[in-house]
């Protein structure tokens, strides 16, 4: 009886990428594994098809033998690797390289180093210190690598040795039914490494706990949200890994004045009536002094007026943005009889609301009566 092709056992093109066969594999190794199937020997043989494709498949010198000469590239003793099925073994040591991506296993090697935690510090800052940029000394509790071993962990003159458990690679392989697992080594908890004699100051962590000074420089433009990096200055590693990174990340303080928004500033000035009306030069806040804005006559409420070049610099682009100011005009309070006297004659003046002085009072007041009159009908 004539074998079955290869590719087809597999249900795989014969143009198939190693990984499509190694996926086609995993599935029909799972349907057909004697563990799966109690003992039914049509599967198992079943199996044993899947299991000698693969290995010819997966091997390029092979495959390339059997995309040439077929079935008669393997007879008389060619190499195939088709002597039966070898057990559990057999099928751990395969599914090892089908499943590595999962469980680690293929024969790769984790590193026993295991790099330092990071770290975030909050700093709040004020909006002119968040804008001109500043220099600030923190104060950061962490773990730091221990001096007398050198992050070593061991007491000074004797040196860690190599677990006789995993070898050195810091994990073993467990079974599972028809799985082969990588786990962390229970006896060197993954580092790799036993410390017989351990640092007295650290107590064969390779670190200690401390609290370290840092000045951190923050940059010109910053806000809310950014974070300034500082490399290796995070918790050091165990047993001399390297530390990890420090992020310091910024948020700024409600300004009692300004209001922020991406590299403009905002704010609401006060003015007279007399001076919306008559219009004339006030003072305006920047976060470099005083500025005189001039104010045109007639000016309404809620008008913006731009001052460029008096935001913030971007601190990635450069770019500066601009203070843009809100007037307000402000009802005048605690009037003395004259001036409630003054004020009536300048209504009277000015023939109340439906003067022209006040077209939008009176654009309103008309639109009041027409839709009173539209009801009315």
């Amino acid at each position: 009886m004539s074998k079955p092709d290869y590719y087809e056992v597999l249900g795989v093109a014969k143009d198939a990428s190693e990984r499509d066969i190694k996926k086609a594999y995993k599935r029909l190794a799972m349907k057909y594994h004697p563990d799966r199937t109690a003992g039914n020997a049509e599967l198992e043989a079943k199996f044993k098809e899947v299991k000698e494709a693969y290995e010819i498949l997966t091997d390029s010198q092979k495959r390339q033998m059997y995309d040439q000469y077929g079935h008669a590239a393997f007879e008389q003793g060619g190499g195939a690797g088709h002597g039966g099925f070898g057990g559990a073994g057999d099928f751990g040591d395969i599914f090892g390289d089908v499943f590595g991506d999962i469980f680690g296993g293929g024969g790769r090697r984790q590193s026993r180093q295991q790099r330092g935690a990071d770290l975030r510090y909050n700093l709040e800052l004020s909006l002119e210190d968040a804008v001109r940029g500043k220099e600030v000394d923190i104060q950061v509790p962490t773990w730091v690598s221990c001096k007398p071993c050198d992050g070593s962990g061991a007491k000074a003159g004797s040196k860690p040795k190599t677990c006789t458990t995993c070898h050195g690679a810091g994990q073993v392989q467990m079974r599972q039914g028809f799985f082969a697992v990588q786990q962390t080594c229970p006896t060197c908890q993954g580092t790799g490494q036993i410390i017989s004699d351990p640092c007295d100051s650290c107590h064969g962590q390779g670190r200690v706990e401390k609290t370290k000074t840092l000045n951190v420089k923050i940059p010109a433009g910053v806000d809310t949200g950014d974070r300034v990096r500082l490399s290796g200055e995070g918790e050091a590693g165990m047993h001399g890994a390297p530390a990890g990174d420090l992020y310091v990340q910024v948020s700024v303080r409600e300004h009692p004045i300004f209001v922020r928004d991406g590299n403009n500033l905002y704010c609401e000035v006060p003015i007279s009536f007399t001076t919306a009306a008559l219009g004339g030069e006030i003072e305006v806040p920047t976060l470099d002094g005083r500025a005189k804005l001039k104010i045109p006559s007639e000016s309404q409420t809620g008008k913006m007026f731009r001052m460029r070049g008096k935001g913030v610099k971007s601190v990635r682009s450069g770019a500066v943005g601009d203070l843009i100011c809100k007037v307000v005009i402000e009802t005048p309070v605690n009037l003395n009889d004259r001036q409630k006297e003054l004020l009536q004659e300048l209504e009277e003046s000015m023939g109340g609301n439906n003067g022209k002085n006040r077209p939008k009072a009176q654009g309103f007041f008309d639109g009041v009566k027409k839709f009173f009159d539209d009801l009315t009908k």
